[in-house]
């Protein structure tokens, strides 16, 4: 898959290409459905399958002061963008220049003169332009005046349930990280590089593995059964996420303690990727209290990791 972080100058192999536009953060089921016409409308016409993306969101672009729970990295949701058979992808800055361009320029200036789209494939509320004053019929129409077709697609759900990146993040403040991967049809993931804690869990009997999460990841206190990704290599592992309210209720730390597993992982970047919700945080009256309730955990968070799929449901593919 070739990536372009730019719309002018692009090669004339990747230009003329089948293209949805969006953020696709969570690259979920809804968006998943877009990929598909993609492809289906980019084999007919026997031309590159793509999308074209904004970063950052403009939501952090328009209210950087304002927290704002990014589903998906950069580097994993192109990853997966590959996945689901895409050729090319464009990767466009979001800067105020961007932002004020006007409907008719970003159909004018991206789409056609930079482009050269043959297709545009998009979602119902799919929104464009300053202010965002375009809407899907509005480039129906200009794509009749320039001379590119346009596809519309319906909303996807499923038992009267919209797929949509805020419906998961609502899932997974609550916990549900299996909700939520039952509308990405693939599980959520989180990165971050490998830090020294305070040696509790080590004392404890069960030594961890520390991440600082990104201070917008608004996951739901508790423990969880997860897959580590660890240059290719998988483990399976328990993690907590909490203020450790036995000890110091400090500062959400995520803590990930590995099975079966010997080795350092200081400083080293994972991936962490969330299969099940054991059970929420909690204080406990005693260190043996706690350390009996962490055997138990693990105990849950093998089970839930040996019962789970690869992923939650068939690829859209």
């Amino acid at each position: 898959m070739q990536i372009f972080e730019r719309y002018h100058d692009i090669p004339a192999p990747a230009r003329g290409s089948v293209l949805t536009i969006g953020n696709f953060d969570g690259v979920h089921r809804g968006h998943q459905a877009l990929l598909k016409e993609v492809r289906a409308r980019a084999g007919a016409l026997e031309r590159p399958a793509g999308a074209l993306l904004f970063e950052p969101h403009p939501r952090q672009f328009f209210q950087p002061d304002k927290p704002h729970f990014k589903l998906t990295a950069l580097p994993r949701k192109l990853r997966l963008l590959e996945r689901f058979g895409l050729d090319v992808v464009f990767v466009l800055p979001f800067d105020a220049a961007f932002a004020a361009l006007s409907a008719e320029d970003f159909v004018e200036c991206v789409l056609v003169a930079g482009l050269g789209v043959r297709q545009v494939v998009i979602g119902y509320d799919f929104r464009f332009g300053r202010k965002r004053t375009g809407d899907p019929e509005a480039l129906r129409r200009a794509g009749s005046a320039h001379g590119f077709g346009v596809t519309i697609v319906a909303q996807v759900g499923d038992a009267g349930e919209v797929f949509s990146s805020s419906a998961i993040r609502a899932e997974l403040a609550q916990g549900d990280v299996a909700g939520a991967a039952e509308m990405m049809g693939h599980f959520w993931r989180v990165s971050g590089r490998v830090v020294g804690g305070a040696g509790r869990g080590t004392g404890l009997g069960f030594p961890t593995a520390n991440i600082k999460l990104p201070r917008d990841v608004a996951l739901g206190h508790g423990i969880y059964a997860v897959r580590i990704y660890v240059e290719g290599a998988r483990h399976n592992a328990a993690a907590y996420l909490g203020t450790r309210p036995t000890f110091d209720a400090g500062d959400p730390v995520l803590e990930l303690f590995l099975f079966d597993f010997e080795g350092n992982l200081y400083g080293r970047e994972v991936e962490v990727e969330f299969i099940a919700f054991v059970r929420p945080d909690a204080k406990f009256g005693s260190v043996d209290a706690l350390k009996e309730q962490m055997q138990e955990d693990c105990r849950r968070a093998r089970a839930n990791l040996e019962a789970a799929p690869s992923e939650p449901i068939a690829a859209t593919r």
